[in-house]
C-alpha cells in the first residue's frame, strides 16, 4: 500500500474510533469510494491498536488505578481499580462470545456499503433519543455489575458495520443515566480489552498466513492512527464538557442517507 493510503485509513480511524460514529464503517467505506483495493482485516486492526495506544495514555490515571488495585489486592468493594478491571471483564464477556462466532463464520459478508448505510442512520437515531431523554446523575464510581453487563450486551452490535463500538456503548451509558463524559469514558476503557482481543486474533492470522510483507504498512499506520485518536479524544471530551451528542448525531444521519443513496443508486 501507498504511503497516502495508508495515512487515510490512519486519520480517519483515529478520528472515528472513539467517537460515536463508526471506525469500522468509514474504514469499509474507503475502497468503495476511492477505488483501492480493500486494506483488509490486518490493516483494519493496527490502527485499532495504535488507538489503543492513544486511549490508554490519555486515561493513564485509570489504568494506573487499576495497575495500583491488582497490586494491592483485597476486598473488591474496597478496591475501585479491582472492581473497575472486573465491571470491564464482566462487560467484555458478551462481545468475545458473540466475537469468536461471527469472526469464524461470517468473517467480511457484512463488510457492505447498505449495512453501514442502515446501521450508521438508525443507531445515530437511538444515541440522539438516549442522550435527549434520560436522566444524568451517575458516574463510572456508581457502576454495578448489571450496568457493566447491560453495557457489554450493547456493545455485541458493535460487531454490525457502522453502529459504532463507542456509538452502542455510549448509548447504553445514557440510558442508564451515566453523565456524557462518564458515558464516552467508560467506553473507552471497554475498547482496551476488545481491541486486544480483535488484535490477538489477527496476529495469529497474520503468523498462520505468513502474510509478513504487510508487517511494515501495519506499523506505519497504528502509529499514524495513534497520533491522530490523542488529539480526537482530546477534542471530543473537551466539547461533552460543554455540549451533548447531537453534532455526532447529524453527523451519522447525513452520512447515513447518503451512503444508502449511494449504494442503492
Amino acid at each position: 500500500m501507498t504511503l497516502i493510503q495508508l495515512a487515510v485509513i490512519a486519520l480517519i480511524q483515529g478520528i472515528t474510533e472513539f467517537l460515536p460514529i463508526s471506525s469500522s464503517g468509514h474504514l469499509i467505506l474507503i475502497p468503495s469510494f476511492t477505488g483501492w483495493e480493500d486494506q483488509g482485516l490486518v490493516i483494519d486492526v493496527a490502527v485499532h491498536v495504535g488507538t489503543l495506544g492513544a486511549v490508554m495514555t490519555y486515561l493513564w490515571r485509570d489504568i494506573w488505578k487499576m495497575i495500583a488495585g491488582v497490586l494491592k489486592p483485597g476486598n473488591i468493594r474496597r478496591n475501585p481499580g479491582l472492581r473497575l478491571i472486573a465491571q470491564l471483564i464482566v462487560a467484555t464477556i458478551p462481545l468475545v462470545i458473540v466475537g469468536a462466532f461471527v469472526y469464524k463464520y461470517l468473517g467480511d459478508t457484512l463488510r457492505s456499503a447498505a449495512v453501514v448505510g442502515w446501521a450508521t442512520l438508525g443507531f445515530g437515531v437511538l444515541l440522539y433519543l438516549a442522550d435527549r431523554y434520560t436522566v444524568t446523575i451517575n458516574r463510572i464510581e456508581h457502576m454495578t455489575w448489571g450496568r457493566a453487563f447491560t453495557i457489554g450486551i450493547a456493545q455485541i452490535f458493535a460487531l454490525i458495520p457502522g453502529a459504532s463500538r463507542a456509538g452502542t456503548t455510549i448509548t447504553m451509558a445514557r440510558w442508564l443515566g451515566f453523565e456524557r463524559t462518564e458515558a464516552a469514558r467508560f467506553s473507552m476503557l471497554l475498547s482496551i480489552p476488545a481491541i486486544l482481543a480483535a488484535g490477538s486474533a489477527a496476529t495469529l492470522d497474520l503468523i498462520e498466513s505468513d502474510a509478513q510483507h504487510v508487517l511494515t504498512d501495519a506499523i506505519v499506520a497504528g502509529a499514524m492512527a495513534f497520533v491522530a485518536a490523542f488529539v480526537a479524544v482530546i477534542l471530543m471530551m473537551g466539547w461533552l464538557r460543554r455540549a451533548s451528542f447531537t453534532p455526532f448525531v447529524i453527523y451519522r444521519l447525513f452520512l447515513g442517507v447518503g451512503i444508502l443513496v449511494w449504494a442503492y443508486t
